[in-house]
């Protein structure tokens, strides 16, 4: 067996880096890494202001995710020798007491060591009580799922924050004009305004635009119709002929852009029911775009493809800080953090898929083993067994990140 197989073997079964502080990379590649790492972020953040602060809540969420293995590890009393934000080698790294914490070259994620993750990860015997193995399946699935709890929390937190403070997006019952209308247009002969608000059509109370779309499309080409505004307070019903549609000849066609959505704020217990709910919609749609990650073929098809298809292309933490800029840019703070929100939510899902090296792989070897355990003798899986698969998985997430990363360069979002 190979060094570098033996390596990948120890990392995927201990959950971390199995090497010393002593293994610590060289200061020259240290700081080649970390220019290239900064280079990116500034990257990042001149093609998008709020593309660095998509960033830096994303580093946040997961130092916390992170913080909730560590958490729940120390108090249930396992051992934890590493926290490290990043992969690969050390850019910088302390040693306080027992805990060795501190910053890689590869900005991907993070991890914490506890030793004993399994039959193949060796520990000092003195130690074994404190390991993973040796704790009771509730403290094992706690301590495993605890990152991915952490993310639920985290856009819990945000989808109450957003809510009750800036408002959640729906219907306001009102219709606006977010755009001068159409020149030569119906709206622009009668003189509407951007700002209006159209209250009424044929006297019939307008509470969504899509009872202004009705409305209009129902008519035919050369029907008078009666417009309600209110502008400034003020009512006024307008008369006017409508023209034909750009797009179907056999319709009306008043020329105007409107919105009848906005951010309306909710009290604390609102938002709360609202964020359970959306949460819960996030997960289904998480849970249901993992077979479009995990296939292939719709990594494949994305690259050759001269536009991908945003719903299957896959994409890495570039475009999701350009997604999550693009969100700043049109509505601001509370853009950046319903994009954390949802990114919070996917990221807790995706990390519980059913295989090593995810958590959720880690948490699946927990319940085989608690449900092959019989009459108090702990059955204890083993696995050697399930490296390969890892292998294939690794192999596998490694393709699609070159892919979304060569996408999220050469088609990026926004």
């Amino acid at each position: 067996m190979s060094n570098v197989y033996r390596r990948f073997r120890d990392q995927i079964a201990a959950g971390g880096d199995t090497q010393d502080l002593v293994e610590e990379s060289s200061n020259r590649n240290g700081a080649v890494s970390l220019l290239a790492v900064l280079a990116l972020v500034v990257w990042l953040a001149m093609r998008n202001p709020w593309t660095l602060v998509f960033v830096v809540g994303l580093l946040i969420s997961i130092f916390l995710h992170e913080f909730g293995h560590y958490w729940t590890a120390r108090k249930t009393g396992m051992k934890v020798t590493q926290f490290y934000m990043g992969f690969g080698p050390r850019l910088w790294s302390k040693q306080r007491g027992e805990l060795e914490f501190g910053i890689r070259a590869i900005p991907l994620g993070a991890f914490v060591r506890i030793v004993g993750m399994s039959n193949l990860d060796d520990c000092d015997p003195a130690d074994e009580e404190r390991s993973y193995r040796s704790k009771s399946y509730p403290r094992r699935l706690l301590v495993i799922t605890a990152g991915s709890l952490m993310h639920m929390a985290i856009a819990l937190l945000l989808f109450v924050g957003v809510y009750s403070i800036a408002g959640r997006l729906g219907e306001t019952g009102s219709v606006r004009i977010v755009y001068s209308p159409a020149a030569g247009s119906p709206a622009a002969n009668i003189g509407l305004r951007e700002g209006d608000v159209i209250s009424s059509i044929d006297g019939k109370a307008l509470k969504s635009r899509d009872d202004l779309v009705l409305a209009i499309t129902s008519h035919a080409p050369g029907e008078e119709i009666s417009v309600g505004i209110i502008r400034q307070g003020v009512q006024q019903i307008f008369t006017t002929k409508l023209t034909s549609n750009p797009v179907d000849a056999t319709i009306g066609y008043l020329g105007v852009g409107t919105e009848s959505m906005d951010y309306v704020q909710q009290s604390l217990p609102s938002a709360l029911g609202y964020a359970v709910r959306d949460g819960a919609q996030a997960i289904v749609g998480s849970v249901q775009a993992l077979p479009k990650i995990f296939n292939p073929v719709n990594t494949i098809n994305s690259i050759r493809a001269t536009a991908a298809n945003p719903a299957t292309r896959p994409s890495t933490i570039v475009g999701a800080s350009q997604a999550g800029g693009e969100a700043g840019k049109r509505e601001g703070l509370k853009g950046v953090l319903m994009m954390l929100a949802f990114v919070n939510v996917f990221v807790g899902v995706f990390n519980m898929f059913p295989s090593l090296p995810f958590d959720g792989g880690h948490a699946a070897v927990a319940t085989y083993e608690r449900l092959r355990s019989r009459k108090g003798v702990r059955y204890r899986a083993d696995f050697g067994k399930m490296i390969p698969l890892a292998t294939a998985v690794v192999a596998l997430l490694i393709m699609i990140t070159f892919a979304g990363l060569y996408l999220d360069i050469t088609q990026p979002f926004g």
